[in-house]
């Protein structure tokens, strides 16, 4: 099992910045992608960035958001910059096991593990 803590998320006005990060606890060495997903108010959940042996951000965010990992402290970081009141949603942090090839994994139904969420919210 893999437990993942995120932290970060808040209030911030359009045009700002926010960084979450997601602490992996447990079986880690399981881990083969970490992800970000978000879900507005009444939105289905959708990619955002994810880091396999790449690392790919969706296009709606492609630019302004940034995710890096740090594998020693098994952590994942979504760099927020430019933030637009769209942007505002609940993030997730997911990680995957290996799913038999390489790459970043956008979709949800690729990740076994997940997040609480945190909560990000951009005034205008």
């Amino acid at each position: 099992q893999v437990q993942l803590v995120e932290s970060g998320g808040g209030l911030v006005q359009a045009g700002g910045s926010l960084r979450l990060s997601c602490a992996a606890s447990g079986h880690t060495l399981s881990i083969y992608a970490m992800g970000w997903f978000r879900q507005a108010p009444g939105k289905a959940r959708e990619f955002v960035a994810a880091s396999g042996s790449s690392t790919n951000t969706a296009d709606s965010v492609k630019g302004r958001f940034t995710i890096s990992r740090d594998n020693a402290r098994n952590t994942v970081y979504l760099q927020m910059n430019s933030l637009k009141p769209e942007d505002t949603a609940v993030y997730y942090c997911a990680a995957a096991p290996f799913r038999g090839y390489s790459g970043t994994y956008s979709r949800a139904a690729d990740y076994s593990y997940w997040g609480q969420g945190a909560q990000v919210t951009v005034s205008s």
